[in-house]
């Protein structure tokens, strides 16, 4: 479903919007990632690499007591800020601010995050944004009294923002919060031009109730990449991204789609995974894409490159992070160029240090 409305003040940037740092949250052995720690570990540390390969410094959010340990990983001249605090979890893409552009600059919003509709403990998660991030950026952080995670929206240059109805219409999120209301705080809070609402596509294990970000993807060309499932006709999913597909093509019907192929992974316990090719982070002129030691992968990054022909794809070993049912999008928040003040970048840009 569609709607449309009037421009305000503030407008979401999308993600391909030249970026100075990106925000992570550093794993440790007080968080679920325990039984994986040191596979995840490296997996932050080759994304840490990538973003500062593509121009971009890290805001890495940190425990005190893993100072000495980070420091010991990542190589001194990385561009890195660690910022000791305490979270819950590592999903930075769904607590962490989102970036409006306003007539004054860039501004900060913070939206309110209960762990996915009350099914983990966010209480510290929650705050993060208030109590840490607020203080590093030009203009003051604006909130937003309703739940909403950076991964259940996506916008293009055009203000067109998509997300998911079985995320938004969950009602441990927001209670009985309607499609129109839904509509007016998109418009005033994120300058949404047009919003579309997908009902289709949700994937196995996916704790988030169907985040637009393992589904559906804005390229800046005019495209939509897709996590598709054509190449497993008999899998649970086929039918349900068949249809996401069909929406996707009503919705934007002058758009290129690029479909992905679905990998077929599963834990220990024989539970599904989530593992979806369509997490990827635009980081400036790079593509950081996620892949899963699966026989897809060569064949995920062959359409990623044709959706952004003029971007750099660099694959990074996410299996490790798809074992806690999510990947690479989903445990980074980008931040655009004049977000931070300029002490905090040029700090993160003077090797690994800490604040």
């Amino acid at each position: 479903m569609s709607f449309k409305n009037s421009q305000p003040a503030l407008t979401l940037l999308p993600e391909w919007a030249e970026q100075e740092a990106v925000i992570l949250a550093w794993p440790n052995p007080g968080t679920n990632w325990k039984p994986w720690l040191v596979d995840v570990q490296a997996t932050y540390i080759s994304l840490i690499s990538a973003i500062n390969d593509a121009n971009a410094t890290v805001i890495l959010l940190c425990r005190e007591q893993e100072l000495g340990l980070i420091k010991s990983l990542i190589p001194y001249r990385a561009k890195v800020l660690c910022v000791t605090c305490e979270y819950n979890d590592t999903w930075a893409r769904d607590y962490a601010f989102l970036t409006c552009e306003s007539a004054d600059g860039n501004v900060p919003l913070s939206f309110r995050f209960n762990g996915w509709g009350q099914k983990f403990d966010a209480a510290k998660d929650d705050k993060i944004n208030q109590l840490v991030l607020a203080d590093f950026c030009q203009h003051p952080m604006q909130y937003c009294d309703i739940v909403a995670e950076g991964g259940a929206l996506e916008i293009d240059q055009n203000q067109h923002l998509i997300s998911t109805h079985s995320c938004l219409f969950n009602e441990l999120r927001n209670g009985e919060l309607t499609e129109e209301e839904y509509v007016d705080i998109f418009t005033q809070q994120l300058g949404a031009e047009k919003i579309s609402i997908f009902e289709h596509g949700h994937l196995e294990g996916d704790d988030t109730d169907g985040h637009i970000d393992t589904l559906v993807r804005f390229t800046p060309l005019h495209g939509l990449v897709i996590q598709g499932a054509y190449n497993r006709p008999n899998d649970s999913h086929f039918e349900g991204l068949f249809k996401l597909r069909m929406e996707c093509q009503q919705a934007f019907p002058t758009h290129a789609i690029y479909e992905l192929p679905l990998p077929d992974m599963h834990n220990e316990e024989g539970d599904r995974l989530p593992a979806s090719y369509a997490n990827f982070l635009i980081c400036n002129k790079s593509v950081l894409f996620p892949i899963y030691q699966q026989k897809e992968d060569a064949e995920a990054l062959e359409v990623i490159q044709k959706a952004f022909p003029n971007h750099k794809i660099v694959a990074i070993n996410c299996a490790p992070l798809v074992q806690q049912f999510g990947s690479l999008h989903c445990i980074t928040m980008q931040v655009p160029q004049n977000t931070l003040k300029p002490e905090i970048i040029e700090k993160a840009q003077n090797g690994v240090s800490e604040l």
